[in-house]
């Protein structure tokens, strides 16, 4: 197991760059992160949990020798506030399918995005995702995966449940839950409200002040410039955009004054080695 406390940084999924080199299985990922300095890493079940259980143990076994810490993300297809008891017991089943593979990967945290806002609206919503919540926590409390970190994830679409106070409320449900504070994702929805260190010292002070110290030094962040537009998030960029931001120094500057130790996974698109490499170096001033 990696040392919990450290702050870590690693790419989701694998940049362009590992497959140019000619590379093409997770079960070489590790090897590369770690000869690049990166020591974390985000795999995706985006578009299903369909893994065997052979393979993910190789990946794990490889991703334990050079200790790398790894996350999944739960399938994207995910709605805890549908008015439709099947379509929550199914997003119930692909975070626990979820949880299930990292267990075999030896990982220990689980993304997940929460919920839209449906014709209920806001409020309804956001109290349909705290009961579904709710459910998924006793369901994770039985099957005995108390041990795995499950991660609710900020949103970057107005229309999504998701923006940091939102997260927290839904981490105050029970233990098993820490947030997942995509920084992107909040610049996003404020239509690029995060630029000075004022702002981030906002939502991680709150955090702090919802969540304590332990949850927070230990959260979850997801990292990346985004273009958005009227509705919110559009498309992930690379940190060569000097557009849409958000700039990573003045977050760095404030997770430092408050001595926390997060795991940072970068979202760009196709860099994302490269730019979480680039993150680790701001953030040791390096």
């Amino acid at each position: 197991m990696s040392n919990s406390n450290a702050t870590k940084f690693g790419p989701a999924s694998n940049s362009d760059s590992f497959y140019a080199e000619g590379f093409k299985h997770t079960v070489q990922t590790p090897e590369w992160l770690s000869k690049r300095g990166l020591n974390a890493y985000e795999y995706s079940f985006g578009r299903g949990v369909k893994m065997k259980t052979e393979t993910a143990q190789a990946i794990g076994a490889k991703f334990k020798e050079f200790d790398i810490a790894l996350s999944v993300h739960a399938p994207y297809y995910i709605n805890f506030a549908s008015e439709e008891q099947e379509r929550i017991d199914a997003s119930v089943g692909f975070v626990l399918q979820a949880a299930q593979k990292l267990l075999e990967l030896g990982g220990q945290r689980v993304i997940f995005h929460t919920a839209g806002v449906g014709g209920e609206g806001r409020e309804k919503s956001l109290q349909r995702t705290k009961d579904s919540l709710k459910f998924l926590a006793g369901c994770v409390h039985r099957v005995g995966l108390t041990d795995t970190m499950f991660c609710p994830e900020t949103m970057g679409k107005l229309n999504q449940i998701g923006d940091h106070k939102e997260i927290a409320q839904l981490c105050k449900i029970d233990k098993i839950y820490t947030p997942c504070i995509d920084f992107g994702h909040l610049n996003s929805r404020t239509f690029g409200g995060l630029k000075t260190e004022a702002d981030y010292d906002e939502i991680v002070s709150y955090l702090l002040a919802e969540l304590g110290y332990e949850r927070i030094n230990n959260m979850h962040i997801h990292f990346s410039k985004i273009e958005y537009g009227k509705s919110g998030e559009i498309r992930h960029l690379t940190f060569k955009d000097d557009k849409y931001g958000p700039d990573f120094a003045p977050l760095a500057t404030v997770l430092r004054k408050y001595k926390l130790n997060p795991t940072i996974i970068c979202e760009s698109e196709g860099t994302q080695a490269e730019d979480a490499l680039e993150m680790k170096k701001i953030f040791f001033g390096k």
